[in-house]
């Protein structure tokens, strides 16, 4: 059996609070909630240490429920959060659709790498470990997003995809980018600096030359260059590494088996 405790921490960094999670420090309206968990918290054991929250990953199923209760009972969310099943694809579904698994079975989120929401009461959630969590929202405060980017998905397309769900004016949208593999740990091969160069020469920039044929890609800068190419200049967040700082964050390029940290965001319809 797993307790539901609510466990505290001596944490410090900026954005961080006693409750294990980040919140993001940008000007977003007081109606909209945006969190990402660190690995702190939790009930898991051994690799998965301790808030993991993928059901995916081969960790006990029991502390991976115990774990989300614990993360809707902390952050009191107005319900369970979307889980879709991501696949390092381009597909953003609403958050209906994540939830029920439309298309997929019972019980079972619908593939997608993007989850969108158009009212109050759902909770848009994507999970990561050195990917890039990016939380979208309007300045008004009536659309939100929760994408999951690694390369292959900022590649393809997932944020723009994302962006055309919302149909927001890039001028009144709002980004905040999660902890994700910094730039001095993700190293790529040739092709893969080829491919987005290839789409768009400005990316040059998220490239720094490790070796003959290697090639230190900034994920968080290529982000915001692929955004601002959409015309969202408003971006914020994009501090944490989850590959060096082994206390508080998941990496699967570090470590293989992990777990995986959530980034949640939703509209209070209490304000």
């Amino acid at each position: 059996m797993y307790w539901i405790i609510q466990v505290n921490s001596n944490l410090n960094p900026h954005n961080i609070c006693m409750h294990n999670w980040l919140t993001p420090d940008w000007p977003a309206p007081s109606n909209i909630k945006a969190v990402t968990t660190t690995k702190i918290g939790g009930v898991s054991k051994g690799a998965f240490d301790s808030m993991n929250l993928a059901d995916h990953v081969e960790d006990d199923p029991q502390a991976v429920q115990a774990n989300r209760a614990m993360l809707k009972e902390q952050l009191r969310l107005p319900g369970d959060p979307c889980w879709p099943t991501q696949v390092h694809g381009t597909d953003v579904v609403s958050a209906m659709e994540a939830k029920t698994g439309a298309g997929v079975g019972p019980g079972i989120g619908t593939e997608a790498d993007g989850v969108y929401s158009l009212q109050s009461g759902e909770v848009c959630a994507v999970l990561t470990a050195d990917c890039l969590p990016v939380l979208i929202c309007d300045k008004a405060g009536t659309r939100i997003a929760a994408v999951h980017a690694g390369w292959r998905g900022l590649l393809a397309g997932v944020m723009e995809a994302a962006l055309e769900k919302l149909e927001i004016p890039g001028s009144e949208t709002l980004v905040w980018l999660g902890p994700a593999i910094g730039p001095n740990a993700f190293e790529v091969g040739e092709e893969v600096r080829n491919q987005f160069i290839g789409r768009d020469s400005l990316t040059k920039a998220a490239f720094q030359q490790s070796s003959a044929d290697r090639w230190w890609l900034d994920i968080v800068r290529l982000a915001s260059i692929r955004l601002s190419i959409k015309g969202v200049n408003q971006v914020y967040g994009g501090d944490w590494c989850t590959f060096t700082d082994r206390e508080r964050f998941y990496s699967y390029r570090r470590d293989g088996v992990t777990g995986r940290m959530a980034s949640l965001i939703w509209i209070d319809s209490q304000i």
